[in-house]
Formats: structure tokens, sequence, C-alpha cells
């Protein structure tokens, strides 16, 4: 006897909604919210950092993601060549994290 009013206060408990889209709703909102919080703001550091990549040019000082302040001497497609005091370092696009100084244009 007392599994069967088990049972029925469980089925009492929580009645099942109506609609299949308001079962999902917390969840849909749930997508949203990480969308907006954690997904749009990487995707647009992403872009900027692409920007300023494709804006590198020779002179200007940079800071690497290893914490290296450095002028850049080339650059190539994928690959920088730094100068940091008599030190000179090729190292990938990616790893430039900040354009300090922009240099002087070269001269046409």
């Amino acid at each position: 006897m007392q599994l069967n009013s088990f049972t029925s206060v469980l089925a009492d408990a929580a009645p099942a909604p109506q609609n299949p889209v308001v079962a999902f709703l917390p969840m849909i909102l749930l997508v949203v919210v990480f969308y907006f919080i954690l997904i749009r703001p990487q995707q647009k550091r992403a872009k900027e950092q692409k920007k300023m990549l494709e804006a590198l040019q020779s002179g200007d000082e940079v800071v690497t993601a290893s914490g290296i302040v450095a002028t850049v001497v080339t650059v190539k497609e994928k690959t920088v060549t730094i100068r940091s005091g008599d030190a000179k370092l090729e190292v990938t696009k990616g790893s430039i994290t900040e354009i300090v100084n922009a240099g002087t244009p070269a001269k046409a």
C-alpha cells in the first residue's frame, strides 16, 4: 500500500508541461546567456587580434605572449622576425599580443 501511495505523490508533485517549448525554455535561455557572455566576446577579441596582426609592419614595437618587448624587423605570412636588445628572434604571428608603438611608415 505504501508503494502505491508514494507513486501517486510523485505523480502529483511535478505535472508534465503541456507545451514542449515550455519544457526546453530554461535550456534555451541558458544557451543564449552563454552565447552573449562567453562566445560573442571571444569572437570579438579574435577579430580584433586578426586585424592587429594584419596591420603589423616593420618598425612596430610589440609585446609577445611571453612578455618580450621587441621591434619588428620583417613580417612574413606566418612568422615575424623581431629584435630585442642584441637578440634576433623569429616568432609566430599568433604570439604577438600587443602593438605598443606603431613604427614609422615606410617612405615611398
